[in-house]
């Protein structure tokens, strides 16, 4: 496939408001691609060169971008500039001034994809001196000898601002649709998605192998799995009842989720998003190297600050400071790591995923027997509300989030939040609320005092994983800092959009709609029922109201914590629909046993 061609349906997903249209387009997107570009083509409609485990960036920034585009269109770098502020998408601006080119057109030479996809590697490879000059020239030669709507793509993806919202269920669902003619094969494509976290990959068996080879993908030793999430409930009794009258129930700690691979002395750590962070905690590395009992092991814990003299864990902002690239070392030695370890996915060749918990935890605990940096997660197997609720209360007590009940023989399940897995915060106890994890999907101008920062606030959804759509839940207009509105704007700017994202569902508008990128923390006092907001609207499931013209919003809602966006969830990771119908559910029992 030529990339003129690709440019021409990433116009067409662009243009459409329906996921439905969106994967009708993929699907003949994938259909049409040939041996050995599929993975090529969905790395690139991703917006990324390759899985965020392997943590390739394209290292351009946008002054480089405007200075392709001058050097390809003989426009100045001042009159790039000046009408990127004019259009806010310097993707559309390289659409128009190659139109407009000063200078004589180059050869019209047309790129395949893999020509487009490894001149990008070799921007993201170039570096030290002379790398920013050979970045700009790469870039260059390919808008000047591309179409207009080529250029617009072409500047977009190294950008990472391709604004075409394609999410990784509708591509896994268009990639069924083009191999199969139907959805039969989705359930099977989230399997092997969820166990090697490539999309592409996957996308190249497919097409290599057929429905067979997706059936046979099996645990890889660094490729990280997708995390097993965890439901909520906010009282003892709920969670035992659901777990069948006993369970495991764990300490929840504040802290860095990770996942360790290691192969002899071979060790890597991957984040909750699946981002590479070795290089970051080499305590925990070589805690992993030198102390952990296995030639080939996948298991993952909580790494958190903890102060022994005190016997005491360090709050989650200290902690935070140890996620930097700089002075790692340093920070090392003032913030020691401990990894709390709690769940055990692969050991010395065999896949334990579809093992049962207790199994898992068994094989974890000899695994880590005996190191002095990584413990296996205080735990109790409990059949009593009681004892299960002063566990909770204990935790609380030693500064913890609060607990995790565990289904005593349930599997590993990968990339899914399921009631196997049970979490009670502190938050649930009591109270009408818990804070929420939503997703920018627009934002308001400020006025009256807010005038002088051009932003007012946030329209903001959860997650509907069955849909596969952003559901509105929430406007904020609280619990903003100065800091916080500056940084916002300057982000959402970067991310708008002319018209309502195609997996947005709203029935309200705002002043500018976003594509879904960030997630903020908010807090609110209750759920309640909604005539404009689409959370759950005309949802049956887990009590929701049934009732087409009702949804679902969050009572007085405000931001919280110091961080503008957490940077560690990705929108997929958001606050579900269906945790909003549970929370609304569990804020009517609070009611009913407060009486």
């Amino acid at each position: 496939m030529q990339f003129f061609e690709l440019s021409e349906y990433y116009s067409k997903l662009e243009s459409t408001s329906s996921r439905l249209g969106m994967i009708d387009i993929l699907k003949d997107v994938f259909k049409n691609s040939e041996k050995g570009e599929i993975d090529k083509i969905i790395y690139i409609t991703q917006g990324v060169l390759a899985p965020p485990f392997e943590g390739v960036e394209f290292g351009l920034a946008e002054k480089m971008a405007e200075e392709a585009v001058s050097i390809a269109t003989g426009f100045s770098k001042e009159e790039v500039n000046s009408l990127y502020k004019k259009k806010g998408d310097l993707g559309s601006v390289a659409e128009d001034l190659v139109q407009k080119s000063k200078l004589k057109r180059m050869s019209a030479r047309k790129y395949s994809i893999g020509e487009v996809y490894d001149s990008m590697l070799k921007i993201s490879r170039s570096s030290g001196e002379g790398s920013k000059n050979v970045k700009i020239k790469l870039l260059a030669e390919m808008i000047a000898s591309s179409t207009p709507l080529e250029a617009k793509y072409l500047v977009r993806y190294p950008l990472g601002e391709l604004r075409m919202g394609v999410g990784d269920a509708t591509i896994l669902e268009a990639l069924s649709v083009a191999f199969t003619g139907e959805r039969k094969l989705k359930e099977s494509l989230e399997r092997a998605y969820n166990i090697c976290s490539d999309l592409g990959l996957v996308g190249a068996v497919l097409m290599e192998k057929g429905e067979s080879g997706i059936k046979s993908f099996k645990v890889t030793l660094f490729k990280p799995i997708r995390p097993a999430l965890a439901e909520r409930m906010p009282t003892a009794e709920q969670i035992l009842e659901k777990m069948h009258g006993k369970a495991a129930v764990e300490q929840k700690y504040d802290g860095f989720r990770c996942q360790a691979h290691k192969s002899g002395k071979k060790v890597q750590l991957y984040s909750r998003r699946l981002e590479n962070i070795t290089s970051m905690f080499p305590d925990i590395v070589r805690a992993v190297q030198t102390e952990i009992k296995a030639e080939s092991v996948i298991f993952e814990g909580e790494a958190l600050g903890f102060n022994e003299a005190t016997n005491e864990f360090m709050p989650f902002q200290e902690t935070m400071q140890r996620k930097r690239k700089h002075g790692i070392e340093e920070m090392a030695g003032e913030i020691p790591l401990h990894l709390f370890a709690f769940d055990i996915m692969f050991l010395n060749g065999e896949d334990y995923l579809n093992q049962p918990y207790e199994k898992r935890r068994k094989a974890l605990e000899e695994v880590v027997a005996g190191s002095k940096t990584i413990k296996p997660s205080t735990r109790i197997i409990t059949s009593s509300p009681k004892e299960l609720d002063k566990f909770f209360e204990d935790s609380i007590e030693k500064g913890l989030e609060g607990i995790v009940a565990k289904d005593l023989e349930s599997h590993y399940i990968a990339g899914a939040r399921k009631f196997s897995w049970i979490k009670m915060k502190r938050s649930y106890m009591g109270k009408l609320s818990d804070t929420l994890d939503l997703v920018i999907v627009g934002y308001y101008l400020g006025r009256g005092s807010r005038s002088e920062f051009q932003f007012g606030g946030l329209l903001c959804a959860v997650y509907n994983k069955k849909r596969d759509m952003f559901e509105t839940v929430s406007r904020i207009g609280t619990g903003f800092t100065e800091k916080q509105m500056s940084e916002l704007k300057t982000l959402l700017d970067k991310s708008k959009v002319k018209s309502r994202p195609a997996r947005v569902d709203s029935l309200i508008a705002p002043d500018f709609w976003v594509e879904p990128r960030y997630v903020v923390t908010v807090k609110a006092d209750e759920i309640t029922k909604s005539p404009t907001h689409t959370c759950g609207r005309g949802s049956k499931e887990k009590g929701g109201a049934g009732e087409e013209d009702v949804g679902y919003a969050l009572r007085f809602p405000r931001i919280v914590g110091e961080e503008a966006v957490r940077s560690d969830k990705s929108v997929e990771d958001a606050t579900t629909t269906q945790e909003v119908l549970e929370m609304y559910n569990n804020q009517k029992r609070v009611r009913v046993e407060d009486k």
